[in-house]
């Protein structure tokens, strides 16, 4: 039997019936021309689903097949909602198999579980339904796309702004928090977290595109998903829950470093330091804590507490010792006392955080915060803030004193002559120390190389290439 685009059947069930798939005005295929043979079975749902892939297909320059000896590889778009649909779509991405051998499966079926897999392990991708993104990909990896002089002006990575080595990969827009000091909200909206294929695949084209490490952003990383209710997405036909734990792992397989940035201290956090601990991801957490205090926190409307959060980075620094913690603070929060920002300064102590900033409160336009009683005056939020950096300076170089006599591996940004500069795992760019590499020969943006450590300041490493 041909593939073809069929039509729903009753109850959600699929129906035999089909017409040609060939679109009206379809061009006679050409020989040089990709060929896509469909079969669409199921609901008027999974009907429209199928609809947008065939659009998609046709836009990116392949041609639609009307039967299976003249298709470079079939797609089955599978309902799965009562048995005698489960048994029709099985038998139909049998057959499909049995005529053609190249067979994409996508639509409800996919989804329940491993039923298709274990039936059928010679598929070339499985996806769930309303899948166009991840059917497309897995089309483009085993059937590449004809050459379209539109969109071949642009290269796959997009246009970036940062250096060719690295680049910023945002997971999510908005928030759900509502920080009484912070507008973002007000801007930006809820947290609408990306589709998990379409943030690894956009990770995946920049690997290719020779990106070396990748900064995971957003307003709240550790929050990814939660607006979908982590639901299982897909990428390469592989499922990936819609979740930070299983993104970052997922991303680590690609080769580069995986940095994340904006980390909310929640609870499942803790999941993703064995992966630092074993080397998949960066042994860096960028964690936004704001303050110590728990009424001025209270006031913040931030979550966790001073004590959690303490409890917290003694756990991952015991699950992961090379963890390097960077830290945002607000010094002088409306009603912010003395003794407040004297506690701040002891959990800065206790906490010997890696990389901290610190900003003096700043009244944002719009910011619920504004509103408090008690403002501090301009003078003594710049005093404390210049207190603040004072004990976290003195925090930094004794930590970094620490890797002295070590030997660490180094991102090069930039090199001249016989000096480079570059970052560890401890950097992120721009926000972060640096390390300055002299007696280096041949290094380039975009090199790995080892760095026996010499000396350190407040902020940076100082060292030689190890074999030069």
């Amino acid at each position: 039997m041909p593939p073809a685009a069929g039509r729903p059947g009753p109850a959600g069930g699929a129906d035999r019936a089909r017409s040609r798939g060939k679109a009206d005005g379809a061009p006679a295929p050409s020989p040089a021309v990709p060929r896509v043979g469909f079969v669409s079975l199921g609901c008027p749902k999974a009907l429209v689903d199928s609809e947008r892939i065939l659009t998609q297909l046709r836009a990116e320059g392949y041609t639609i097949s009307p039967d299976y000896a003249g298709s470079d590889m079939v797609i089955v778009n599978t309902c799965g909602f009562i048995d005698a649909a489960v048994e029709e779509s099985l038998d139909a991405i049998g057959e499909a198999l049995a005529e053609n051998g190249k067979v994409i499966v996508t639509g409800c079926l996919g989804a329940k579980g491993s039923v298709v897999r274990d039936n059928f392990p010679n598929l070339l991708a499985v996806t769930g339904p309303h899948a166009t993104d991840e059917v497309m990909q897995a089309v483009h990896e085993h059937l590449p796309r004809p050459h379209d002089p539109f969109s071949d002006l642009v290269p796959p990575q997009g246009i970036r702004l940062t250096p060719r080595h690295y680049a910023y990969v945002k997971i999510s827009e908005g928030c759900n928090h509502r920080c009484t000091f912070c507008i973002i909200p007000s801007m930006r909206g809820d947290l609408v977290s990306r589709p998990v294929g379409d943030v690894l695949q956009e990770a995946e084209n920049l690997v290719r595109a020779g990106v070396k490490e990748l900064l995971v952003i957003s307003q709240d990383t550790s929050a990814y998903g939660v607006d979908v209710k982590y639901r299982t997405g897909f990428w390469g036909g592989r499922p990936v829950r819609t979740r930070m734990t299983e993104l970052v792992q997922a991303m680590s397989s690609l080769g580069a470093w995986v940095r994340l940035h904006y980390v909310y201290p929640y609870p499942h956090v803790d999941e993703v330091i064995p992966l630092m601990a074993e080397g998949k991801v960066l042994p860096y957490l960028d964690v936004p804590f704001q303050h110590a205090s728990p009424r001025i926190l209270k006031l913040m409307k931030r979550p966790a507490s001073a004590e959690n959060n303490l409890a917290r980075i003694r756990a991952w620094r015991e699950a992961c010792p090379e963890l390097t913690i960077r830290s945002t603070f607000i010094a002088g929060f409306p009603g912010e006392t003395e003794a407040e920002f004297e506690q701040l300064l002891e959990f800065l102590e206790e906490a010997q955080l890696d990389r901290v900033g610190c900003f003096a409160y700043s009244p944002v336009e719009g910011a619920a915060a504004n509103a408090l009683p008690d403002p501090v005056p301009d003078e003594v939020r710049e005093e404390r803030q210049a207190r603040f950096m004072e004990v976290q300076a003195r925090i930094s170089a004794a930590r970094l004193a620490r890797k002295v006599g070590t030997t660490v591996r180094v991102l090069v940004d930039s090199a001249e002559g016989t000096r480079a500069i570059g970052r560890s795992a401890a950097d992120a760019p721009e926000i972060d120390g640096r390390v300055h590499v002299s007696r280096v020969r041949g290094a380039k943006p975009g090199d790995f190389i080892d760095v026996k450590v010499t000396r350190s300041d407040e902020h940076d490493l100082h060292g030689s290439r190890v074999g030069d």
